[in-house]
């Protein structure tokens, strides 16, 4: 069989699947399919002509490349076909997106023929993904009197890529579809275990909530043709966990426009509603497709004749419908009046949804290309010796007089583009940023490249310090989907110039180290700013945003990100923590008592969270940092004392020249050049010349938290609270209760204790809760299955080092084996301990699972529905958050402890305590 009859009959089989043919981005089998259509008596001619126009993907995909090259041969004459006209041919590579593309097009426009080379910029002054080796050509042309390289760089600074674009309509009729009451998590538009399927996207559309509400929404469009879907969370908030991409494709796939005739399964302008709005990282995803977020408020608190909020005999507030947004409701989007309107009745001003950047991204079609446009106009704009011509909506800056910064304010003025000298922002000041740290995950890393290709990069931009391209979200099982797919993301991305945890040509030990573990020990300055694949990208150095795939890639490309700078939240600390708590019930306390503080309301919402952390390393803090994804914050920042930042530096630089050792450094020598900027930095910390970053003394904060330890005296539990008759409090992670709401008695059916939450200290908590049992049992003995997966081989070398790695595996039943890892996911579990790869593990949802209906105790972060235990017939699966020495317990006696037996059980061990600092830590003076 040859490669074309492969695909015929993968298509066969897909069509069991109801199906369509997968996309073509091999260079071997469209030159197969152009050899047939320039066979004229060819029988699959006909269909090869189809997969031709319409199924072969563009960018710098090897298929772009042969169907740019096939192009270039009809216009020139050279091949002839009565069904692509040279005028189709231009048609067609206008849709490519950039790279081989654009090089044909160049090659015409430049070339000798006057009337190709007419046709060919006007095809390209459409375009805006044009890279160096693009820019150059057009700029020797231009200096040796080309006129069409003349005339296009003039269109390019007047950026008529964008202002030739039809403005985005003035009324948007929709029909409402409720995706769920409460918080809805990127799980259900996405489901963490069908990861394996994020690059094929009509797949994986398949699995965007039911295949219930699929068909609803079906008949919803069938029912109003000439209307948008938008898709709500009424109560809660839209897109919470997870900034993923594939949430967001998903949603487009159902309910928005398709992005080009000759692009399948690339739709756009998806319109998306919460009544507590969207969050944050999963707006930014919206705005990458020019889709519309809407923050409805629909819901509010209800007030009594004085004003006050009136509350239930729970003391949570009352809330009362203002409007209806049920299911099959007409509504208007006025992009002008920037108001939601059902019929002629005013509902919501929603202007926060139409700023004059987000209309950009809606007429362009998404955020890139206003990215990629604004960058083209500035060069064109140089060439010509000309002030760039003011086409794009000026940024928003706001400076306050007298007003000091906070931290993340500071960082954003460090590292702003094209900032005139001497001007200070403040917070809501939109700002394009130079990135220095990247990562790309391994379930997101293939729609990543995707992206790269899609905007036809091939190469880092010098401008980042340091990326990485992790393997942990595949680490706990190597099926055949993860062998497919895994050695190709590793050689893409090494070939990129990231750091790859696997080598592609094997040279070094496949590293599945958990991705926030690796970028917070490679960030090695508090002034960085990093981007990051996943929500949790949250580091206790510098400020780190979880993004979805394609702001990764745009990272990576062009070394910069554009938001706008978020508000912060101040987070201090008083009193003494109790010897018998660990930093992970003050963790939790923390969103308990600033709830309590603000009757309820979540401070932290889209905002930094700046917390103060004072004393702790950078591997203990990140437990805080990491939980703030779980606050619904934007990102945090850790301000720290000088000889902390010290201490966490030189942790960072020897891990880091682990990876060196094990041979991962580049031909760029990337690591090398972070351990030489973490000595640079500890220099100017030792020195004073530049002491540890912290905000100024007259920061203007959205509000201040402070942290009481002295009321932390139990164990906090964060609780999905699944039978809560109110559905719109079920897995949040808002409910957190002390461990003697429980009563002693509440069974745990699997505890685990791993995902990037846990550091060295919490593996060495198991090993001491063992040694102290067998002491004083005699033995260990299981009543429920405990997992324990350490976030990074580092921390196992480690514990091996220092004698508790060998206590582990006594008391364990199986431990990993990465010479003949699990082909497949674990579905049962014995009353054991099972020791597994560094990873993920079951924080993922895609591979490891609990049994259906069990109550999990985890020290992960996802209590959502589904995603580490899904429902039985017999009862709904739970997924409680704990710190380390409750989950250990509960495993060893089957059930939550009561306060007397956790407290007999961990005394003496060394739990990860933390103390204030006793230093404001604050500049004074600015």
């Amino acid at each position: 069989m040859n490669i074309y009859q492969d695909y015929i009959q993968e298509i066969e089989e897909r069509k069991i699947q109801g199906l369509h043919p997968k996309p073509i981005d091999g260079a071997e089998l469209l030159s197969a399919i152009i050899a047939q259509i320039k066979d004229k008596n060819n029988e699959y001619r006909a269909d090869s002509l189809k997969f031709f126009i319409y199924n072969s993907l563009p960018g710098t995909t090897p298929a772009a490349v042969v169907k740019a090259q096939f192009l270039k041969e009809i216009i020139l004459g050279e091949s002839v076909l009565e069904e692509i006209t040279p005028a189709f041919a231009f048609e067609l590579l206008s849709h490519m997106k950039g790279g081989p593309s654009i090089k044909v097009l160049l090659d015409l426009a430049l070339g000798n023929d006057v009337a190709i080379a007419k046709e060919a910029a006007n095809v390209l002054k459409t375009q805006v993904f044009l890279y160096e080796a693009d820019t150059d050509r057009l700029k020797e042309a231009f200096h040796n009197g080309n006129e069409i390289a003349k005339e296009l760089i003039e269109s390019y600074a007047q950026a008529e890529f964008f202002t030739k674009l039809p403005e985005a309509p003035e009324e948007i009729k929709v029909v409402t579809y409720i995706a769920g009451e409460g918080d809805i998590s990127t799980d259900l538009l996405s489901p963490g275990n069908q990861a394996h399927s994020r690059s094929d996207r009509e797949l994986h559309g398949k699995c965007m909530m039911t295949p219930e509400a699929q068909e609803e929404i079906k008949a919803l469009q069938a029912q109003h043709p000439d209307k948008s879907v938008m898709l709500i969370a009424e109560k809660g908030t839209m897109g919470v966990g997870s900034s993923r991409m594939s949430g967001v494709n998903n949603v487009a796939l159902w309910t928005g426009k398709q992005a080009s005739p000759y692009i399948p399964f690339v739709n756009f302008a998806p319109i998306v509603g919460g009544t507590n709005g969207i969050s944050p990282i999963f707006l930014t995803t919206v705005d990458v497709t020019g889709g519309i977020g809407i923050d409805l408020q629909n819901w509010v608190k209800k007030l009594d004749a004085e004003g006050n909020v009136i509350r239930n005999e729970n003391n949570e507030p009352i809330l009362e419908e203002v409007y209806s947004v049920a299911t099959g409701t007409v509504l208007t989007i006025n992009t002008k009046t920037k108001k939601l309107y059902n019929g002629d009745q005013e509902l919501k001003d929603i202007s926060k949804s139409f700023t004059p950047q987000k209309m950009e991204f809606i007429k362009a079609g998404g955020s890139y290309a206003i990215v990629f446009g604004k960058k083209l106009q500035t060069w064109a704009s140089g060439i010509l010796g000309i002030e760039i011509p003011t086409v794009y909506a000026p940024s928003k800056e706001i400076t306050k007089e007298g007003v000091g910064l906070t931290a993340v304010e500071k960082i954003f003025n460090k590292n702003a583009v094209g900032l005139a000298p001497g001007k200070i922002l403040h917070a809501g000041s939109d700002v394009r940023v130079e990135v220095n740290i990247v990562g790309s995950q391994d379930t997101t890393g293939l729609m990543t490249a995707q992206e790269l290709e899609s905007m036809a990069a091939t190469v880092i931009s010098p401008i980042v310090d340091g990326a990485y391209q992790s393997g942990c979200h595949t680490a706990s099982v190597w099926d055949k989907k993860a062998q497919a797919n895994i050695p190709r993301l590793m050689k893409f991305m090494n070939d990129f110039g990231l750091i790859t945890a696997r080598d592609p040509k094997g040279e070094y030990h496949a590293m599945t180290d958990v991705i926030h573990k690796v970028l917070n020990d490679i960030t090695i300055d508090e002034w960085a700013i990093i981007i990051g694949g996943d929500s949790h990208t949250r580091m206790s150095k510098g400020v780190a945003f979880g993004a979805d795939s394609g702001t990764v890639a745009l990272a990576l490309a062009t070394g910069e990100a554009s938001m706008p700078i978020p508000e912060s939240v101040k987070v201090t600390f008083k009193g003494d923590m109790k010897h018998h708590m660990d930093f992970r019930d003050v963790v939790h306390a923390t969103q308990l008592q600033m709830l309590q503080q603000f009757g309820g309301e979540n401070v932290f919402q889209g905002r930094i969270i700046e917390v103060h952390i004072g004393t702790l390393p950078a591997d203990q803090a990140f437990t805080f940092t990491d939980w703030t994804a779980e606050m619904k914050a934007k990102a945090s920042i850790c301000i720290s004392e000088d000889d902390t930042l010290i201490e966490s530096l030189e942790i960072a630089k020897g891990r880091i020249q682990i990876m060196i050792d094990k041979g991962m450094d580049n031909h760029n020598q990337v690591l090398q050049g972070l351990i030489n900027k973490a000595n640079k930095r500890i220099t100017e910390i030792k020195s004073g010349e530049k002491p540890a970053l912290t905000p100024d003394s007259n920061a203007s904060y959205y509000a201040e938290v402070v942290v009481d330890l002295d009321i932390i005296v139990e164990p906090m539990i964060a609780d999905p609270d699944v039978n809560n008759e109110d559905v719109s409090k079920r897995y949040t992670h808002d409910t957190i209760r002390d461990l003697t709401y429980y009563g002693g008695d509440k069974k745990v059916d699997l505890g685990f204790v791993g995902s990037c939450m846990v550091h060295k200290g919490d593996l060495k908590i198991v090993s001491q809760m063992l040694r102290n049992i067998e002491r004083r049992d005699g033995k260990v003995e299981f009543l429920a299955p405990l997992v324990v997966a350490a976030p990074t081989y580092n921390i196992i070398d480690e514990l091996k080092a220092e004698g508790d790695w060998e206590l582990l595996e006594k008391y364990s039943g199986f431990e990993f084996d990465d010479n003949a890892p699990k082909g497949a996911a674990r579905v049962e579990y014995k009353n054991m301990m099972y020791l597994e790869r560094p990873g993920c593990n079951l924080c993922m949802g895609n591979q490891e699972k609990a049994e259906k209906g069990d109550t999990v105790l985890a020290t992960s972060t996802r209590l959502f529905q589904g995603r580490v235990v899904e429902d039985s017939d017999r009862k709904k699966g739970e997924s409680l958050l704990a710190s380390t020495p409750v989950v250990v317990l509960s495993a060893i006696i089957g059930r939550i402890p009561s306060i007397e037996e956790y407290k007999a059980a961990v005394e003496g061990i060394d739990l990860t305590t933390f103390v204030p600092s006793i230093k404001e830590l604050v500049t004074v003076g600015h």
